[in-house]
């Protein structure tokens, strides 16, 4: 009975291994690529991923390619909720906080008109306005697992990850040098760029790069946008569940399984309890899965879909990015 039992798992697993090996190896060649030539990681994943697309046609790798692009994606997802704990939320006090809801909200919702009025479905709008205000690649791909399938869900999802990532880059570059322009204080150098950039390692670079205490600074702001991921996550859960059933024909969960591990581990996180040690291991175990993942879909798109986006959603982002920027340093004016 045990080896009945077993059969389909091993035959499963031997089906996945070959697409999850090929898209590790090609997140392995992603991060040496990164290190040395200091660009995102997750734009070397998908521009190598994109260049062996050939491995996820029929053939060995295809449901390796699949599941990983799906599951470790998500896994991935579940670990962000490490990065961030309760007591450094609160230890910034309230004005960072207010100043953080009111951009990510405000930027998705002018993200959705704006996508709308350019032709664009809402969801779009949803997907490049979250990746923009929250925490770039990572949340890209968090809000495409969470929305409803679409024919070009995978394609809005690539340009969405390119293009936050080379946004991300060139803000880590410009906004110090605006920072200095405006002669802001070191909390609030830290509160625009960690409120601002796209991606962590970029706000820790920028952030670091000016003082340490801008740089601590930038990094608790950032986080704080990581846990607003959450509820972004769970507004797309309802906008799909309110669609239907999806491919499976089964009607999705209204809290998707990452997104409970997302709060567990965020809540363990905030114990104190959790060693230096295992923290540091989840957060590479989740950049890991992320970059393994968008390797994945990167093998799953052809380059000549891609080429077809036109200027509109290029417009689209820039034009997002730049309206969290503006709005950040309004309200640091205002005082929050």
């Amino acid at each position: 009975m045990t080896t009945l039992a077993q059969a389909p798992f091993a035959a499963r697993l031997q089906s996945l291994f070959p697409g999850f090996i090929a898209s590790a190896m090609v997140a392995a060649a992603a991060s040496f690529l990164s290190e040395h030539y200091h660009a995102p990681v997750m734009l070397f994943a998908l521009l190598l991923g994109m260049s062996m697309n050939f491995l996820a046609a029929d053939g060995a790798c295809k449901p390796g390619i699949e599941f990983t692009a799906r599951e470790i994606l998500r896994l991935g997802v579940a670990l962000l909720g490490m990065r961030i704990t309760f007591s450094q939320i609160a230890a910034l006090g309230w004005n960072p906080v207010i100043l953080v809801v009111v951009a990510v909200v405000v930027t998705i919702i002018v993200g959705m008109l704006a996508a709308r009025a350019l032709g664009f479905q809402t969801l779009f709008g949803l997907l490049t306005g979250g990746a923009t205000a929250i925490c770039g690649a990572s949340a890209a791909l968090a809000l495409a697992a969470s929305l409803p399938a679409h024919p070009g869900k995978e394609r809005a999802t690539l340009f969405t990850v390119i293009g936050v990532s080379a946004l991300s880059t060139l803000a880590m570059i410009v906004y110090p040098m605006i920072v200095k322009a405006l002669d802001l204080n070191a909390v609030q150098a830290g509160v625009f760029l960690g409120g601002t950039i796209h991606d962590v390692a970029q706000v820790v670079g920028a952030g670091y790069g000016m003082s340490q205490e801008t740089g601590d600074t930038a990094t608790v702001v950032k986080l704080m946008r990581v846990a607003m991921l959450l509820p972004v996550i769970l507004c797309a859960a309802m906008i799909t569940r309110a669609r239907g059933a999806t491919d499976g024909g089964k009607r999705p969960p209204l809290l998707p399984w990452f997104a409970v591990g997302f709060i567990v581990l965020a809540a363990v996180n905030s114990t104190g309890w959790v060693p230096t040690l295992v923290q540091q291991a989840a957060n590479e175990t989740s950049r890991w899965c992320l970059v393994i993942a968008i390797s994945a879909l990167g093998m799953k798109t052809q380059l000549k879909e891609l080429a077809t986006v036109g200027i509109k959603p290029i417009l689209l982002m820039v034009g997002e990015t730049v309206f969290l920027a503006v709005l950040v340093l309004l309200m640091l004016r205002w005082g929050l």
